[in-house]
């Protein structure tokens, strides 16, 4: 697995914003940066690409999926993203921007917390138009010539755009407007404190403490959203941490225990086994049968 630390540093199109947005590939990459998005690589950014035309498939972390016309795809910080080989002539868009660009915004955006666990979202008609005018306005300031559009001009147009992402997000996946004194923001909240802080030993009183909720009232909103247990949802978030690990890097089961917060590594393995099925030997012979097919 590839690290991008730093990567967008190399690629911004702004002085002020660390934002880069390509169009048609039309904006060539330096080739160490092409060295690393060629390979499954941990996104130390978002990254959105929107596909006008085509049809292109992903991984993040484990799963893979397919977009098409009109269809965005998605990778939030510290996921495992890799594309897959596919026409580059297609037209379509891909946006990067960091943390700090984030919180130069002026708007809420729940979608990048990912609740629903997706990271594929569908436009209609009309939306596709208009994702296709921002994205080509943005890269239009980002890449004009002359001297460099003030940063407040490139933040409004990505506010907008992200304003359209959110909503069709929830659209699609939940399908009703989404308010943030709602669970959802209870929920999103609790997803925040787990992954800030993912390699600590989770309380859930201490959580649901944090949030000013009672431990029953946290059961109930993790459960709807989730469909397990805040406790669960912990374990597996680090279970699936595990098996990044254990996919992309050269790591024993003591140091792996360690590095996820487990003080006895032998308490580790049967939490992954119960989890994945498989124990961590099993797990790793089955990921070297696959490399070697």
């Amino acid at each position: 697995m590839e690290e991008t630390t730093g990567m967008l540093e190399k690629i911004r199109h702004h002085d002020k914003v660390a934002i880069a947005l390509n169009e048609n590939c039309a904006i060539p990459l330096p080739d160490d940066v092409m060295r690393i998005l060629r390979k499954p690589h941990r996104l130390s950014f978002y990254y959105f690409q929107y596909l006008e035309k085509g049809a292109a498939t992903f991984k993040t972390d484990l799963e893979e999926f397919t977009i098409h016309d009109g269809e965005l795809a998605f990778g939030l910080p510290n996921q495992i993203f890799t594309k897959l080989p596919y026409d580059k002539n297609m037209p379509q868009y891909a946006l990067s921007f960091d943390e700090n660009t984030l919180t130069m915004l002026p708007g809420l955006y729940p979608f990048l917390v990912n609740p629903f666990n997706v990271n594929t979202i569908s436009f209609d008609p009309a939306s596709q138009q208009r994702i296709k005018n921002l994205l080509s306005g943005l890269f239009q300031l980002l890449h004009a010539p002359g001297k460099q559009k003030k940063a407040e001009v490139i933040l409004a147009h990505l506010h907008t755009l992200l304003t359209e992402f959110n909503t069709a997000y929830f659209e699609e996946y939940q399908g009703q407007e989404i308010n943030a004194s709602t669970k959802l923001s209870k929920y999103i909240a609790f997803k925040l404190t787990v992954e800030n802080n993912l390699t600590e030993q989770h309380d859930v009183q201490s959580i649901a403490d944090k949030l000013a909720l009672t431990s029953n009232t946290l059961y109930s909103i993790v459960k709807e959203y989730a469909g397990v247990s805040p406790k669960e949802w912990i374990i597996n978030r680090l279970m699936l941490e595990a098996q990044r690990k254990l996919l992309y890097s050269s790591v024993s089961v003591k140091e792996l225990a360690y590095e996820l917060g487990f003080n006895d590594p032998r308490y580790f393995s049967r939490v992954f086994k119960k989890s994945t099925g498989k124990s961590v030997s099993s797990y790793l012979a089955d990921l070297k049968d696959l490399s070697n097919n």
